[in-house]
């Protein structure tokens, strides 16, 4: 399918270029650093701390790039030859080129992010911050931990941020189409992505803004499944909770009684007890899907 070969070929191409290596090495790095602070900060804020790299600063510019460069520069000319030449639609090029740089990005952050999330929940926590109920990654229950996170939460978290890296995506990919010029693409949005967002944070518009978001994950990721039964009996969580501590006991080889100190206030906000995740992934989808809309609209239209 012509699809799957484009799809094949740009993830080829990018792989091999030096900033996305680059960027790989730095993001893991940067990642299991701040996940080094998992003796003195609880794991909720921690793993907010560490979301940020991808959220707001500095893997934005690395995204950014990736996005701007399909149908930008003296790229669109030798595009017209293999179009035209090929049987090969628009918009199907235009969808393989998209889909490559959304696998490559979610592809980074995922490698580079499960290290040490799996690190900062599985860890034996301080005492004091593990609930009745409650395992280093696993809270068992509907009580909310003071630092303590869910599976669930978690999940929903990384899923969170992996859609607003395809929305960042895209909106370069749609402004990168309209403008047809990486450099003046980069300079718009880094004169317009960070303003807006701390206008939209003032609000704390968490649906809009993902300055907003970083601090709403350390709520995020401590909520339970909204399915769980309240009901639940208690002695079969404990169980299960028990069997849990063991493995963790088993996988981490930190000291048990870490001194705990207070986390960055910054990642502990009170304003976002309220999080709708389905408001956040309703907000972020459909910006996203109205991106690509509208650079497959203008590619379709103009370009070619």
């Amino acid at each position: 399918m012509p699809l799957r070969a484009i799809l094949l070929h740009e993830l080829r191409t990018l792989s091999r270029g030096w900033l996305v290596r680059l960027w790989l090495l730095a993001s893991l790095f940067v990642s299991l650093l701040l996940a080094s602070g998992w003796r003195e900060i609880p794991a909720a804020p921690l793993i907010a701390q560490v979301l940020f790299p991808f959220l707001v600063f500095p893997w934005f510019l690395v995204v950014m790039v990736l996005g701007v460069s399909p149908v930008t520069g003296s790229r669109v000319e030798s595009l017209a030859d293999g179009i035209l030449s090929r049987p090969i639609a628009r918009h199907q090029f235009l969808l393989g080129a998209w889909a490559a740089r959304v696998v490559l990005v979610l592809g980074v952050f995922l490698v580079t992010i499960m290290p040490s999330i799996l690190w900062v929940s599985l860890a034996e926590r301080p005492a004091a911050e593990k609930p009745a109920g409650a395992t280093g990654f696993l809270v068992l229950g509907q009580e909310e931990a003071e630092g303590g996170v869910t599976l669930y939460g978690t999940a929903a978290a990384v899923g969170v941020v992996a859609l607003v890296l395809t929305f960042q995506v895209s909106l370069a990919f749609f402004l990168g189409t309209v403008l047809r010029n990486p450099l003046w693409t980069i300079v718009i949005l880094l004169f317009l992505w960070y303003p807006v967002n701390i206008v939209l944070h003032q609000f704390r518009l968490e649906e809009f803004s993902p300055l907003s978001l970083s601090q709403a994950v350390s709520t995020l990721v401590r909520q339970p499944p909204p399915w769980l039964d309240a009901s639940q009996d208690t002695q079969e969580r404990q169980a299960v909770s028990e069997t849990l501590d063991e493995f963790t006991k088993w996988f981490s080889s930190g000291s048990q009684e870490p001194a705990e100190t207070d986390a960055p206030d910054f990642f502990e906000p009170e304003e976002y007890n309220d999080f709708s995740l389905a408001w956040v992934l309703s907000a972020y989808g459909v910006l996203t899907a109205a991106s690509l809309g509208l650079a497959m609209l203008c590619f379709g239209l103009r370009d070619l």
